[in-house]
């Protein structure tokens, strides 16, 4: 599962845009940008659906027992 600081940064560069441009267009400050990128545990939920907004995802609670379903991060479903 890619984590929310690597989807971000994969999805904006592909965008071609900088870090400044992707936050002018998403509406939020560049130090969100950076602090989602850099994988920054402390940020404001509304923020983080601003930037997720772009590339139309969302972030959502998610029940432990829905993560008991999914492969561990270290996992590799191809082997």
């Amino acid at each position: 599962m890619e984590r929310l600081a690597e989807f971000v940064k994969r999805r904006r560069k592909q965008t071609g845009m900088s870090q400044q441009e992707f936050a002018e267009r998403s509406g939020v400050a560049l130090t969100v940008v950076r602090k989602i990128e850099q994988g920054k545990e402390t940020l404001q939920l509304e923020k983080v659906n601003q930037v997720l907004k772009m590339f139309g995802h969302e972030l959502a609670p998610v029940s432990s027992r829905e993560l008991g379903n999914l492969p561990e991060k270290n996992e590799n479903p191809a082997t």
